[in-house]
């Protein structure tokens, strides 16, 4: 109970500070969210992981990092985080009937160019999650946080002008609950985040020794 906790409070502030920046931040916005994931992970790496995203919850499973028992809790809670910090993200800035959408994109995308948008940027995160927080070669670092949250803000700089830069089905949940996407956009969101994860994993294990 206690990682699934950690699970929703660190979806929860991500985002939320997806929702609130966007509208705040404007351009800046990608440096916030990157910051927020970072220091997250720092805060609940050692309870819980601290995947705070289905699509890794996934990829770390399929590598062998995570016991399959816990994938359910965990995308559960990180689900909910997402919704609820949806909900509170809206309320603080209103989304719904005003012209707030996420970076560039608007709120509909075109389901090819943003699923690969997605793909790319979820590949990027998973392959840097496996990598550094879950490889026994760089067991033990104190950098996984810094290069998670920087992956993320450089997906989100470079991918957000076509997706509007999710690269999590929690996130995506959220930005739809909060009016800033439309809802026709998930399926370009769970497509290329799931393929995603799937690809990073299975990457993982080819570059890697079966024992790392």
């Amino acid at each position: 109970m206690k990682k699934y906790l950690v699970e929703f409070i660190g979806t929860f502030f991500l985002v939320l500070t997806i929702v609130v920046t966007v509208a705040a931040a404007g351009a800046m916005a990608p440096l916030a969210i990157g910051s927020i994931l970072m220091v997250m992970i720092y805060a609940g790496g050692h309870v819980s992981g601290a995947h705070y995203n289905p699509a890794v919850t996934l990829a770390v499973c399929l590598r062998g990092a995570c016991s399959w028992a816990d994938a359910p809790g965990y995308i559960i809670a990180q689900i909910i985080g997402a919704i609820v910090a949806a909900v509170m993200g809206e309320y603080l800035v209103g989304y719904m009937g005003n012209d707030i959408v996420m970076p560039v994109a608007g709120p509909a995308f075109a389901f090819a160019p943003g699923m690969i948008a997605e793909f790319l940027g979820t590949f990027a995160l998973c392959w840097v999650v496996l990598h550094t927080a879950t490889a026994k070669a760089t067991s033990g670092n104190s950098n996984y946080g810094l290069a998670i949250g920087f992956t993320v803000m450089a997906c989100a700089y470079g991918l957000g002008a076509v997706s509007g830069g999710a690269f999590n089905p929690a996130v995506a949940a959220g930005v739809v609950a909060a009016g800033m996407s439309d809802v026709a956009n998930i399926g370009g969101f769970l497509v290329g985040q799931v393929l995603a994860a799937v690809a990073a994993a299975f990457a993982f294990k080819f570059v890697n020794d079966p024992n790392d």
